[in-house]
């Protein structure tokens, strides 16, 4: 398994407007490398089945098993399917070229919530900007700590 920081540079790195297609099949393999690292970090063997045509889901199902602030990521998981069908079935639209950027982008967020959590406990219950990861003790913003 490649390192988390490495897949961080190689979604930055996709070219989503010069092959669509070619940056929706990355995206999604960039993605569900990104949950292989959490279900691993967890102790788990990373699965390999399939929910509703997509190992992602499976894996982000396999990741929320005794954890449910790891459900606060679901929606972006399926946001992350949902683009690449777009661009993967139709392929000829106007608008397949953004609809892999924006790809490109949920995936990002996929990793910056992952990082995050593995991170910082507790994360999660929010999105990736939830408050443990902005508090006082992980950010020096020059303010108290909360109570």
């Amino acid at each position: 398994m490649r390192p988390l920081a490495d897949i961080e540079l190689a979604i930055a790195a996709v070219d989503a407007q010069t092959d669509p297609l070619q940056a929706a099949e990355e995206l999604l393999r960039f993605s569900e490398e990104v949950l292989e690292h959490w279900v691993t970090a967890r102790g788990d063997e990373p699965t390999h089945d399939e929910r509703e045509g997509f190992r992602l889901l499976a894996l982000h199902r396999q990741g929320a098993r005794g954890d449910p602030s790891f459900n606060a990521c679901r929606e972006t998981c399926r946001e992350i399917a949902w683009h690449y069908n777009l661009v993967t079935m139709e392929p000829e639209h106007t608008q397949t070229a953004n609809r892999a950027e924006m790809l490109r982008m949920v995936s990002n967020h996929l990793y910056l919530f992952v990082s995050g959590k593995l991170q910082v406990a507790g994360l999660g219950e929010f999105c990736c900007s939830a408050k443990p990861i902005r508090s006082a003790d992980n950010f020096d913003s020059g303010t108290t700590k909360e109570a």
